[in-house]
């Protein structure tokens, strides 16, 4: 008797898919009104939005525990890395002045 083959097939595959398109289309929708919102807003409505998204994230740090900081900044410095090895010269440079900048 020869083995039954796993896994998703035929119609719930192809239905899996379609919703997963559509997740992605409406993911899109919302992306895109968001920044057609944005585009549009006043400097200060930028401003408040702004600073409630950053008292927002000061509540959240201050009940973080450590645990969660440490994961938090690690996470942060694994992006810095990533975005630095994609830069190009050019970004490497501009970054490299400001920091001497800084430094003076």
């Amino acid at each position: 008797m020869p083995k039954r083959k796993r896994g998703i097939t035929g119609d719930a595959a192809s239905r899996r898919e379609e919703l997963e398109e559509e997740r992605s289309r409406r993911f899109s929708t919302m992306v895109q009104r968001g920044q057609d919102r944005r585009a549009e807003e006043t400097e200060e409505q930028r401003n408040s939005r702004l600073s409630d998204k950053a008292q927002r994230g000061q509540e959240r740090r201050a009940e973080e525990t450590e645990e969660q900081r440490n994961s938090r900044l690690a996470i942060m410095a694994q992006r810095g890395q990533e975005r630095k090895a994609e830069g190009t010269d050019e970004q490497r440079n501009s970054r490299l002045s400001a920091m001497l900048q800084h430094a003076r």
